[in-house]
């Protein structure tokens, strides 16, 4: 329940869209990041499995 805040509605919902956009966003980039350092270490995991 969003309280009563006159004048500045627009400013604070914006921040508040702002803010959740950019928590968002990071979550997306460290998902992202996390499949690109697995899919790295499963590469190179299988690369010493086959030389030893």
């Amino acid at each position: 329940m969003m309280p009563d805040l006159g004048a500045y509605t627009l400013e604070v919902s914006l921040a508040y869209l702002a803010s959740l956009g950019l928590i968002g966003g990071l979550a997306l980039w460290y998902w992202l990041r996390a499949r690109a350092v697995r899919r790295a270490l499963d590469e190179f995991e299988s690369n010493r499995s086959k030389d030893g």
